[in-house]
This record gives C-alpha cells, structure tokens and sequence, in this order.
C-alpha cells in the first residue's frame, strides 16, 4: 500500500489519524503532544498538516511544553503557517495548564515536606525567566499563614532585605519560615550567595525566636532543599 505523502491535510486522512477523531473515540490521553496542538491550531497550510506544524514547533523548544509556554505571542508567530489567532489558542491553552496547576498548589494548607513548599511554590515561580525570592510564614502548626514574594530581579540574583522579612513575621505571627526563589537556569545547586543569605535570615531570625526552618531553590520540574541536604 502507498504510504500517505505528508503533505496531505488532516481533512483527506483516515479517521484514526485525525486528532479530533481520535480525541472522541479513545480519549485524550493517548493524543501526543502534537495531536494536541493540532487541535488547537485547527489546521496546517499546503505544504504541512497542523500536526507536522505543531511537531515543528515542539521539536524547537526540545519537546519542552514548559519551554513552549513561554514562548511570545510575536515568537510563535515566527513559524510559517501560524498567525496571530493560532498562536493566542496555543499561549490560553498552555495558560490554562498552568493556572490549573496553580489550582493545585493552593490546597495546600501545611507544610509536612520540602516536597510540599515545591509543589505550592513551583506553578508561580518555576517557569519565570527572572530570579524571584519568596517567603513561605508558618505558625507552630507548620500551617501556612502567607506565601508571597519579597524581591524580583534578573537572572543573576536579587536582593533580599532581612529587617522586612523580620517585620512581616511579626506582623502575621509566624514562628517558622521557609525561604524559595528560582533558578532560572535550570541549576539546582545553591550558590555562595545563596547560602549567605540563608545564614544571615537564620541568625537575625533566632533572636526573635523564629525558625528558619528550610531554604528550596526551584526550577521548572526539581527543587534542592537546604533542609533535606543538612546545609541549613
């Protein structure tokens, strides 16, 4: 039998290939990443079908969904055969998969693990192209009584001020605190910087009989715990 020539568009292949048909009678979960995509973008040009497209695409951020969102609607708009509307269904879709991982994180009420600070904190800053340090408050429970950002800056670093730290655990009561920023270089390992940081919150911390009870370094699907390691 004569194999399909590739250029074909999804209208003129059998009802098994189509990414719609397939996503109706077998479910979505056995549709590749780009079946998915095609989906989306509904359809290819003459010369390529919306799932050689979306493979395209993909095979640019390494098969990285991660990397895809956080793709620009203008750098989306820089493969052949997608305009501004099908690279908006691409950014909501990706979007959508985050805020719904976010979803997740806000159940989480107590702190039993390092494990537990990744999954609270990874949906809001583990994908982000800056470095940011967060502060996770904690009562004598280990319950969450705040989680928020205390500086943003660029991809080598950003500043932490101690005295605002402090000032904030007062104000909410906290007895423990758990410290967190990214690495957006995928890195896992901390830095010098970092481990003085940690040193320098830990003794100003003590003396107002606050604990500093883990520092986690974030990236898109790891974390490092200061805590699990034995370097707090």
């Amino acid at each position: 039998m004569q194999q399909k020539p590739s250029s074909f568009s999804i209208k003129n292949w059998s009802d098994d290939d189509k990414p719609r048909e397939k996503l109706v009678q077998k479910g979505k979960s056995v549709l590749s990443d780009a079946e998915l995509i095609a989906i989306l973008i509904g359809s290819g040009s003459r010369n390529e079908s919306a799932v050689e497209l979306s493979k395209r695409i993909l095979a640019s951020v390494n098969n990285n969904l991660n990397e895809l969102g956080k793709l620009s609607i203008k750098q989306l708009m820089q493969f052949k055969g997608i305009g501004e509307a099908k690279a908006v269904s691409i950014a909501a879709a990706l979007e959508i998969g985050r805020r719904r991982r976010g979803e997740g994180a806000q159940k989480i009420t107590k702190i039993n693990s390092s494990k537990n600070v990744f999954e609270l904190l990874q949906p809001k800053m583990g994908e982000l192209p800056h470095e940011e340090f967060w502060i996770v408050f904690l009562n004598n429970s280990n319950a969450v009584l705040h989680a928020g950002q205390l500086s943003k800056g660029g991809i080598t670093g950003t500043l932490v001020d101690v005295r605002l730290v402090l000032k904030q655990a007062l104000e909410l009561g906290a007895v423990g605190l758990i410290l967190a920023h990214n690495h957006p270089s995928g890195t896992l390992r901390p830095s010098e910087a970092d481990k003085q940081i940690t040193r320098k919150l830990k003794v100003a911390a003590e003396a107002l009989d606050i604990k500093v009870l883990d520092h986690i370094i974030i990236t898109q699907k790891e974390y490092f715990s200061f805590a699990d390691e034995n370097i707090l």
